[in-house]
């Protein structure tokens, strides 16, 4: 899909105030109510907007402990990569599941609420015999940066200059 400057700020402004009004935003980006709302619905229907959601801080209604896991299969077969994708998609504390080049195969992004949890959850996925050979741990301490979405405009410049260049 191709995409212009006023597309682009509609979605990067979305990203950063997803309760805006209709007006505002039409406002911000320089567009009248009509286009820029057509532009936004246009934007929804192609799946580029995939949703609207609160930005929740967990830990101010729960204990939470953050992990990312690095996990390496023992074989690699379609079905091993099914199998694996589709347990991982059955535990809701596993947020984010990233396939990854390199020396493992999988990135996991657990929150729980300690580390028991989480060693539990480690194994009952090894007791699954869903070919995990091997898996590292990194216990998050601190967050330091976490930002809404992709940085849309840099991207989008960024693409450009390669095409341009």
């Amino acid at each position: 899909m191709k995409l212009d400057a006023y597309d682009v700020r509609i979605l990067a402004t979305l990203q950063q105030e997803g309760r805006i009004t209709k007006l505002k935003l039409a406002e911000r980006i320089g567009l009248s109510p009509s286009p820029c709302w057509e532009r936004m619905r246009r934007l929804e229907q192609a799946g580029v907007i995939r949703g609207f959601h609160a930005d929740i801080d967990a830990a101010k209604v729960v204990r939470v402990t953050t992990v990312f896991v690095e996990v390496t299969l023992s074989s690699h077969r379609g079905e091993d990569f099914a199998r694996f994708e589709a347990a991982v998609n059955a535990r809701e504390e596993i947020l984010e599941c990233w396939s990854i080049s390199g020396g493992s195969d999988y990135l996991l992004k657990v929150v729980t609420t300690d580390i028991e949890r989480y060693q539990a959850l480690i194994d009952d996925l090894l007791a699954a015999e869903i070919a995990i050979s091997r898996y590292f741990t990194y216990i998050v301490t601190k967050r330091v940066k976490q930002a809404p979405g992709a940085p849309l405009a840099t991207l989008q410049r960024l693409a450009h200059d390669e095409t341009a260049g």
